[in-house]
Parts: C-alpha cells; structure tokens; sequence
C-alpha cells in the first residue's frame, strides 16, 4: 500500500518533503481542450516532478456534461482522446471519475436517461484507458455535491453496467461519512475497489479528527486493498499538516516509510 497527497504540481517539492509516496493531481491540469504545443510545457513540468504522479482527479471540467440535454459529443471524445494519452504520457495508472458538476441530473431530467448517459460516457472512457493502461475509478459522491452516484453500491452498479476491466470503483472516507454510508460496503464490494480518498472531520488532514481510521483500516485488510491511498483534504497550513498526515497514515494502516 502507498500513499499519496492530491495536489497541483507545483507542490511537487512539498509532497515529497512530507514524505508522501506520490501526488494526484487534476485531469483538467492537463487542458485536454488544448492541443499538444501548449500541452508540451506542462508535460515538461510533470516529468520533472520529484515525486511520481500516479493519479489524476478532477476529471472533467464543470461545462463539459456527460448528462443532461446539453451533451457536446465532439467535444466530449475529443477530450476523452487527449486526458488519456496526457495521463499515460505522464505515467499515471489511475483517474478518478468524480465530476459532479458534468454528471449531476437536470432538474426535470429523467434520471434513468442520465444513468444512460454517464454508462455510455464511460464506454467512451473505456475505450481510451485500455489503449492507454489506465484504470477509471468512479468516485461516489456526497449528496451536497451530486444527485447521482452517492454510494460505493451505485458506483458498483454502473461499473457493471458498462463491465469493462478498465472502469472500477473508489471509495472516499469523507463522501462516505458525509452520507452516513456503512463502511463494511468497502468489504463487501472489494472485486471492484481500486483507489481511496482519505480525509478527517471538517474535510481536513488525516490524524486532526474523529473520523473512525480503525474501522476504516479494518475494511481495507478484509478487502485485502494494496493499492494507492490519496490524502484529499482542505488544508489549513500545508507544509506544517502535509508530514504529520502522512505519518499518521502510515502508523494507523501499519506500513513503514
């Protein structure tokens, strides 16, 4: 198990320092609606990062929809086409699919329709991150931020809707505890489990609240999860917090640095 920190990339340097084993940045850092000569100085940045990048959230900017009437198709696999060769060529192996503000439904829109759409999304980003050996994990969101896909269950239901290997699920320690959802679901759903957000009380560093960790640790070992845990949290002073959350990860999960 490792452990990451989310963050822009120009707090590579301060990751690293924290002792974090990598950083997650945004899909959208990538202006996959540019093209590759303005991408060429921000590949150039990633490559030189002093910590690896591995994950990418923030999936799609907030007007791009993938529900709803107003879908630009084009525009959409235009976009799906270049984040995935930008996320490869950054040598990232997993990007979250939360996106609330792309894929939450229409008022008056039929929710079934939109369940349609965010599936056949999904096909499309299938498509692109099996060319690319990138993992899509769909990040269940709270419902302050999404009217779809609040649970580790309905993130489990569409992945196996669009059943591609490379469309899996998250599970985030916050959206779960804003939502009050069991976390034996971890457990219970492990098959698709492939990525984990971690936060505390109030969405600030791991280690300053009291969100339960031992249970939360203790789903993660009967899922037997090896994979990549990130830190995604509001931070009041980075540099001082950044070390002592990933101190406080590594003692409760029991892995050393």
């Amino acid at each position: 198990m490792i452990f990451g920190c989310c963050a822009s990339i120009d707090k590579a340097e301060s990751v690293k320092r924290a002792g974090f084993d990598y950083l997650e940045a945004t899909v959208t850092s990538l202006i996959p609606d540019e093209d590759d000569t303005n991408f060429a100085p921000v590949l150039k940045q990633y490559q030189d990062s002093p910590v690896p990048v591995s994950a990418f959230n923030v999936f799609l900017p907030r007007d791009l929809k993938v529900v709803g009437p107003d879908i630009d198709q084009e525009r959409l696999e235009r976009y799906v086409s270049r984040a995935l060769a930008r996320i490869q060529a950054v040598g990232a192996t997993i990007a979250v699919f939360g996106s609330g503000g792309s894929r939450s439904v229409p008022e008056g829109f039929s929710r079934s329709q939109a369940t349609d759409q965010i599936v056949e999304f999904l096909q499309l980003v299938a498509d692109a991150a099996e060319q690319t050996n990138v993992t899509i994990v769909i990040e269940p969101l709270n419902r302050k931020e999404s009217n779809i896909i609040n649970s580790v269950a309905e993130g489990v239901e569409i992945a196996r809707r669009v059943y591609r290997p490379s469309i899996q699920v998250l599970a985030d320690f916050y959206h779960m505890d804003e939502d009050d959802e069991p976390l034996d679901a971890i457990s219970e759903y492990k098959e698709w489990l492939a990525h984990i957000h971690v936060a505390d009380t109030g969405r600030l560093a791991p280690g300053t609240g009291s969100y339960p960790y031992a249970t939360f640790v203790d789903q993660l070992r009967q899922a037997d999860y090896q994979g990549m845990v990130s830190v995604e949290c509001r931070w009041n002073d980075f540099e001082a917090e950044a070390t002592s959350a990933a101190q406080y990860l590594r003692r409760v999960f029991g892995v050393s640095a």
